[in-house]
């Protein structure tokens, strides 16, 4: 009960309060679909950037070391 205020404050208030607005003026959906028009370059740079991350590489690197976890 007393992390929240902590974390949410008036910083992440007013950035979701921008994403709200952005997405009730129909900005977000305009680049939404200019994104996909265009081959999704900033999506597949954030799904390779996070491919990347040392977090997914250990986790990797930890499920191939469980063979239970391989199919069949």
């Amino acid at each position: 009960m007393t992390v929240g205020p902590k974390i949410i404050n008036e910083q992440s208030r007013a950035a979701m309060k921008e994403a709200l607005d952005r997405i009730q003026s129909g900005e977000f959906a305009k680049e939404f679909v200019l994104e996909g028009k265009v081959n999704s370059p900033v999506l597949k740079a954030m799904e390779r950037r996070e491919h990347e991350h040392e977090i997914e590489v250990v986790g990797r690197e930890l499920r191939a070391m469980m063979p239970w976890l391989k199919p069949g």
